[in-house]
């Protein structure tokens, strides 16, 4: 039986961490390798690229694929369904839809989506809530090309579950900081002017084009927790 991509990921971890290939190796050509482990050279490619991604190797176009002289391991981070994640902690969940409407972005936004001058985006507002408490307040700009027609029903289901439902996702970026609460936003998470927040700012691209910007800022005292 072929081997699959997993299976040739395995072997050359493998042999990477027994030091038969040391840091700053340059390891045999996909072609070799292919030829060895009886297996496409596609296969290999998969195998190496998702390697490279985890940075264990270094892929340089014409030079070939060397073992990471100072390896580092990357963080991958999950869009989750805010409801599935607030009922996992056993408590009730609500979603209140504060705005919807088709606006022109500001100019960093717009900048971020390519958009042309005047060319609306779909701006939403919404509060998820963990048993009647303020737990997320959402932020967010969309791209309507993605709606189907008719579009969702936001008051029904959160444009964060909506989107995880429906649309692919293949990359983005992700932030994390601290800001400060302003009069609008104390009033919808329920705490001080001023009060310490945690925020997280991420864009979602579908084939390397932006589908979505959202700003998530959570109440004082949430933590982040992530498996290592």
């Amino acid at each position: 039986m072929a081997l699959g991509w997993e299976d040739i990921r395995a072997e050359v971890l493998r042999r990477i961490e027994a030091r038969h290939w040391a840091p700053g190796t340059l390891i045999p050509t996909e072609e070799a390798l292919a030829e060895e482990l009886g297996c496409a050279r596609t296969t290999v490619n998969r195998a190496l690229r998702d390697l490279a991604a985890a940075g264990l190797l270094e892929r340089r176009r014409k030079a070939g694929t060397r073992v990471a002289l100072h390896p580092v391991r990357r963080a991958r981070f999950d869009i989750p369904v805010t409801r599935l994640e607030i009922e996992g902690r056993g408590q009730s969940y609500a979603f209140h839809l504060i705005e919807e409407r088709r606006a022109e972005p500001p100019a960093a936004v717009a900048s971020l989506f390519r958009s042309l001058p005047g060319a609306p985006l779909l701006r939403l507002r919404g509060l998820h809530l963990a048993d009647n408490r303020p737990a997320i307040y959402e932020e967010r700009w969309l791209d309507p090309a993605v709606l189907p027609e008719p579009a969702p029903d936001f008051r029904r289901i959160s444009p964060n579950e909506w989107l995880v439902s429906h649309v692919p996702w293949t990359g983005g970026d992700i932030a994390f900081s601290a800001a400060n609460a302003g009069p609008e936003e104390a009033a919808i998470l329920g705490c001080a002017p001023g009060a310490a927040l945690f925020l997280c700012e991420r864009v979602t691209e579908a084939e390397g084009r932006p589908i979505t910007s959202v700003r998530l800022l959570h109440p004082p005292g949430y933590r982040l927790r992530a498996d290592l």
